[in-house]
């Protein structure tokens, strides 16, 4: 089928985290709300039902935005900038604590509603997806408009749609009108709608690249569609520079990935309180243990083997911490996840308090032959035993 005859969405929730947050606390809706607070930021229920909240203006730490709602980014606050910063720019703001559990729920609730009406979607994370619509019954924007409110009956919350012939177009349109947005472009819109943008907007064109670009005078989409390919070359390589003036023009071959094969297998819980690696260590190795369990059973029923382990923390500030190891023999069997689990923690500093504990299995392949298992030696220490 020829590009131009497809028709691929992508899908972003609005403001996602702190959407979820506002269903949750419908009294900060219209106001500036920032996401990203550890437990000193959870509100506080009054005796009169109303919920004292903390202020961006009282916080002080290290912390950086995990995520803001539309009003908070209006005064110059977005994701990924340190709360210190943050807090001089918008004071009042609200701040919220981070709840990805919830977050989660509600990922796997949009997710399910795009199903029941296009199910060739592909994953990419937790707020975005891109969806196969070419075989979709129905005119584009009526099923788009389907869609938005498929997701808005399963979970109360807006999101942001683009649809073109191509995910790099149709991620850049998924920006162009949020909240609540639709655009529907072709290729004879790139021109008028996608030229004028700023480099910046195609994913895949970072800081340093948008700057070394404004360095040679390009700043716009259309001014790098119409730069000379060897000018491209000479400053970035032949590679880079080949993938700057395709995408430039709109050009983008890549299918949406719907394959249902596993590339990794997790197992997480978060605790009903904080653990202590020490104080609790006899809970958390008993965690440890069920979590490699769980995990081996689900390799089992998959029919796969890993060479990786990893292992994820989340510690009482909301800070992640993953660590992995990549074995010289695939495992599958419980003790020798654990093993490798262990040998994941020993390079962690456990100082503070655990609010989650996860084991991931990845780079998974077929078990090989029988009788060509080989034996891992056992790993000193005892971390969480």
């Amino acid at each position: 089928m020829t590009d131009d005859l497809r028709r691929i969405a992508h899908l972003d929730m609005d403001a996602f985290y702190a959407s979820v947050e506002l269903l949750r606390y419908p009294d900060l809706r219209g106001l500036p709300v920032v996401i990203g607070g550890g437990r000193d930021a959870q509100p506080v229920l009054q005796e009169d039902g109303t919920h004292r909240y903390a202020r961006l203006r009282d916080y002080v730490g290290r912390g950086v935005i995990t995520t803001a709602t539309y009003e908070a980014r209006a005064l110059g606050v977005g994701s990924a900038m340190g709360m210190m910063k943050a807090a001089k720019l918008a004071p009042d703001a609200i701040l919220l604590p981070v709840n990805f559990d919830a977050y989660r729920h509600f990922s796997r609730l949009f997710k399910a509603a795009v199903a029941s009406i296009a199910p060739d979607f592909e994953d990419r994370g937790i707020d975005e997806i891109y969806i196969d619509l070419t075989r979709v019954e129905g005119e584009t924007r009526a099923l788009a408009q389907r869609i938005k409110q498929a997701v808005r009956d399963a979970t109360g919350l807006s999101c942001s749609i683009g649809i073109t012939p191509n995910k790099l177009l149709s991620k850049i349109c998924s920006d162009l009108e949020k909240p609540d947005g639709l655009t529907i472009l072709g290729f004879d819109d790139i021109p008028a709608r996608i030229w004028p943008l700023g480099v910046r907007k195609i994913n895949g064109i970072g800081p340093k690249a948008t700057e070394k670009l404004a360095a040679l005078g390009i700043e716009t989409i259309g001014q790098l569609a119409e730069a000379d390919a060897g000018l491209l070359q000479d400053h970035f390589g032949t590679h880079y520079a080949g993938w700057l003036a395709a995408a430039a023009r709109g050009i983008d071959h890549r299918e949406i990935s719907t394959s249902s094969e596993s590339k990794s297998i997790s197992r997480e819980t978060t605790f009903e309180r904080d653990l202590h690696a020490r104080q609790d260590r006899g809970a958390l190795s008993g965690i440890l243990t069920a979590l490699c369990e769980r995990l081996a059973d689900d390799l089992k029923r998959k029919g796969y083997v890993s060479r990786t382990i990893s292992i994820k923390l989340r510690f009482d500030d909301f800070q992640i911490v993953s660590r992995n190891v990549t074995l010289p023999h695939p495992v599958a069997d419980p003790a020798a996840i654990l093993q490798a689990a262990r040998e994941c923690l020993k390079r962690v500093p456990l100082e503070r308090r655990l609010r989650l504990l996860g084991v991931r299995a990845s780079t998974l392949e077929p078990p090989p032959p029988e009788g060509a298992v080989h034996a891992r030696r056992g790993v000193q220490g005892d971390l969480f035993a």
